[in-house]
C-alpha cells in the first residue's frame, strides 16, 4: 500500500505528518511525504520519500514586511496552481491521499482523478464548523459585528473560503475534466475529518455538523541526543526555564522586538530565580548577555529536553503545546496568532499552566504568570495530565488506513 501525506504549513504541521509515515512504513506501507522544501532534509533523515510543494515558508514568514491581507487572492491563487502542479503527480500511484495543513485544496481531486481514498486531517479542531465556538476570522475579512450566531459565522466562513479558493479550484477541476465545487470548505474537510489532537488536551464535542474522527495526536517519536553542551548545562544547576516561540517570526504581534522580548523574558525568569534556556527560533531569540545562568539553543528535541525543565514558556503552537503537556512541564502560553490563544486557554483550563494575558510580554507580566506557573500545585496538575495523555495517535490513523483500503 502507497499514501501520499500531503500538507504545507511550519513544523507544526508537518512533523505530524511524519509521524504519521514513519508509522505506517513501520507497518510495511509505503509513506510519501508532499511538503514546503523547508522541511527536505527533516524527511530525508527520517528516511521518508519527499515531494516539495510551493515556496519556502520561512522567508515568507520571516520577511522584513509581513504578507497583506491585499494580496491574498492572488497568493491563494498561486498556492491552489502550486498545489495541483505539485500533489497530482506526487498522488500517483497511491492507494490513499491524506491532505492536511493550510486548506488542501487539491489533495482530494487528485485523489477522486486517481479513484482512490481522500483523508482530511486537522492538527486543531478550530478550523472545524461547531455550534460551540465561532470561526477565526481570515486576514482582512473580519465578521461583521452585527452576525453574533455561530452557525451564521461558520456559513460566512464557508463564503469566505470558497471566495477565496473556488475560482482557481475549479478553474483546475474543468481542465481535468472533473464537476464543479460549490463549497469548497466543505468539499476539502469532508463529512469525516480527521482530528489528530489528544482527548485530553483537545476534547472534540459532538455535533450533528461533522462526523470527526478523533485519533489522538500524532507524534514523532525521534530520540535524537541533546548536544553536550546543553547536557552540560543542564546537569549544571536546577532545572531552567525554557522559552521559546517556534515558527512565529518577528513581526508577529508579541515578537517585533525580539531583543525586548529577550531582556523581558530573562529578566522575568532570573526573578524567580531560575536558569534559563532560550529557544531562537524563526524570531531569533538571543542572550541579553553572557552570565553563565542562560544558554541559547537552535533546533533540539524537545522532547527530552523539556522533561528536564521546571517550565515552558511558549506561543501556544499545536505541536509545542502537545510536547510541553506530554512532558509534565508547567507552561506560560503567550499566544500570538490563529490557534494559539484556544490553545492557551486550554493549558489554563487544565491547571497545567497560565495563559499569558495578551500576546506582548513584559517582564511583570511574565513574571507574575510563572508565579503560578512555578507553584508545586501546577507541578503536580502537569504531571497527572501529562500521565493522561495518549502517545498512539500515529499508529491509530496508521491502522485506520491500512484497514479501511484493504
Amino acid at each position: 500500500m502507497r499514501v501520499l501525506l500531503s500538507t504545507y504549513g511550519s513544523r507544526g504541521d508537518v512533523e505530524p505528518m511524519l509521524a504519521l509515515a514513519v508509522r505506517l512504513r513501520a507497518l510495511g506501507a509505503d509513506a510519501r511525504l508532499c511538503a514546503p522544501p523547508d522541511f527536505a532534509g527533516l524527511a530525508v533523515g527520517l528516511g521518508v520519500s519527499f515531494v516539495p510543494v510551493g515556496r519556502p515558508v520561512r522567508p515568507m514568514v520571516t520577511g522584513t514586511t509581513p504578507p497583506s491581507a491585499k494580496g491574498l487572492p492572488e497568493r491563494a491563487a498561486e498556492w491552489v496552481s502550486a498545489q495541483f502542479e505539485t500533489v497530482i503527480a506526487a498522488a500517483e500511484g497511491c492507494d490513499v491521499v491524506v491532505g492536511g495543513g493550510m486548506m488542501p485544496v487539491a489533495e482530494r481531486s487528485a485523489a477522486e482523478r486517481l479513484g482512490v481514498r481522500h483523508v482530511y486531517v486537522t492538527f486543531q479542531q478550530i478550523t472545524l464548523p461547531s455550534p460551540f465556538r465561532a470561526p477565526l476570522a481570515r486576514a482582512g475579512r473580519a465578521f461583521p459585528p452585527e452576525v453574533t450566531d455561530n452557525r451564521a459565522l461558520w456559513e460566512l466562513d464557508a463564503k469566505d473560503i470558497g471566495e477565496l479558493f473556488g475560482p482557481t479550484l475549479n478553474d483546475h477541476r474543468a481542465s481535468l475534466g472533473m464537476s464543479i465545487v460549490d463549497d469548497v470548505r466543505d468539499h476539502v474537510y469532508t463529512d469525516t475529518p480527521w482530528l489528530a489532537t489528544d482527548p485530553t488536551l483537545d476534547p472534540w464535542r459532538e455535533t450533528s455538523d461533522v462526523d470527526v474522527v478523533q485519533t489522538g495526536a500524532w507524534i514523532l517519536d525521534d530520540d535524537p541526543p541533546l548536544p553536550s553542551e546543553l547536557e552540560e548545562f543542564l546537569d549544571a544547576g536546577a532545572p531552567p526555564v525554557y522559552v521559546g516561540f517556534g515558527s512565529m517570526a518577528a513581526h508577529a504581534p508579541g515578537l517585533r522586538s525580539p531583543e525586548d522580548v529577550a531582556r523581558a523574558v530573562i529578566e522575568a525568569i532570573r526573578a524567580r530565580g531560575r536558569r534559563v534556556v532560550v529557544g531562537r527560533g524563526w524570531a531569533d531569540l538571543a542572550l541579553i548577555d553572557d552570565e553563565p545562568d542562560c544558554f541559547a539553543v537552535g533546533e533540539v528535541n524537545q522532547q527530552a529536553l523539556f522533561r528536564r525543565t521546571a517550565a515552558v514558556v511558549h506561543h501556544g503552537g499545536a505541536g509545542t503545546t502537545m510536547t510541553a503537556t506530554r512532558s509534565g512541564a508547567p507552561q506560560v502560553v503567550v499566544p500570538q496568532a490563529v490557534d494559539q490563544p484556544y490553545w492557551a486557554g486550554r493549558v489554563a483550563e487544565l491547571g497545567i499552566g497560565v495563559a499569558h494575558d495578551g500576546s506582548v510580554p513584559t517582564a511583570e507580566s511574565l513574571s507574575a504568570a510563572l508565579e503560578t506557573a512555578l507553584t508545586p500545585a501546577t507541578r503536580e496538575r502537569a504531571t497527572t495530565v501529562a500521565a493522561a495523555i495518549r502517545a498512539d495517535g500515529a499508529t491509530v490513523a496508521a491502522n485506520l488506513l491500512l484497514d479501511r483500503s484493504a
